[in-house]
């Protein structure tokens, strides 16, 4: 496993990341461009019941409900700190907050119309895990949307984002989603437009259809265990992990930066 793909760091990440989460990593990574075009899979309509698991400060799910009633929204996260930041956006305030883990879900069989989770299969220890509880929460004929990076072909961005968190292939989650038990999935290529590799995508939104009610033909029959770190351990493996994730900032920003020079350029 990854430097940070562990819940308990990431919980202690993302308890310092959320201060300027919405401010200085959106809008590099996750930007509103990419959201839209990633919920349009998700096929979302007024009246439909919604899960946004790994809601974090809510701005995947202010696309969300901008297309269904946030009513019918439920947010679900491990991070209170992520959480309570969502509550001073005002078009999320009739949506339900849950603290809850991804790869187990504290919801029945067959309970949202569709299921949605964005940039939070980089912190799962199984994925395949988690979306086989993406396939049981969802009810028949509903659908699901996973969100995620997927691994760097350059050797240097690669390096440090697998020592940062998950970054699978492509084919991985297509992979996932198959053996849950989806049906029709498809596949979006998603990036910001400071990207410039076209070796690989820079993200995938993946979505499926679930056939049948109940639970994934894929769900473990035991969760998986994470190892135990000693205190002096988990402080090393946090430190580094987080600093393996900081130094996409700045290089992202100098891409971003470069990007808008030539789209001033060529006006």
């Amino acid at each position: 496993m990854r430097l940070i793909q562990h819940k308990r760091e990431a919980f202690w990440f993302y308890r310092f990341l959320s201060l300027g989460y919405d401010r200085w990593v959106n809008p590099l990574f996750w930007t509103p461009a990419m959201r839209g075009l990633a919920l349009d899979a998700a096929r979302l309509e007024p009246g439909v019941k919604v899960l946004d698991a790994g809601a974090g400060t809510g701005f995947t799910t202010e696309g969300i409900v901008a297309r269904v009633n946030a009513a019918d929204v439920t947010m679900l996260d491990q991070s209170p700190h992520q959480l309570q930041r969502s509550r001073a956006k005002p078009a999320l305030a009739s949506c339900e907050r849950v603290l809850g883990d991804a790869e187990a879900l504290p919801f029945a069989d067959d309970t949202f119309d569709r299921y949605v989770s964005a940039g939070s299969i980089e912190y799962w220890p199984d994925p395949q895990q988690g979306i086989a509880e993406a396939y049981r929460v969802t009810r028949p004929d509903g659908v699901a949307l996973v969100i995620g990076p997927v691994r760097p072909a350059n050797r240097v961005a690669r390096a440090l984002a697998e020592a940062w968190m998950l970054f699978p292939p492509a084919e991985d989650y297509t992979g996932w989603m198959e053996a849950a038990g989806f049906t029709d999935v498809r596949t979006v290529e998603l990036a910001p437009d400071w990207y410039r590799d076209e070796r690989v995508p820079y993200a995938l939104a993946v979505s499926g259809v679930k056939p049948a009610p109940g639970p994934s033909p894929a769900a473990r029959t035991a969760p998986v265990v994470e190892p135990k770190a000693s205190p002096l351990k988990f402080a090393a493996r946090f430190v580094a992990g987080s600093a393996a994730g900081a130094a996409f900032v700045p290089i992202a920003a100098v891409l971003a930066l470069r990007a808008r020079r030539e789209r001033r350029a060529a006006t």
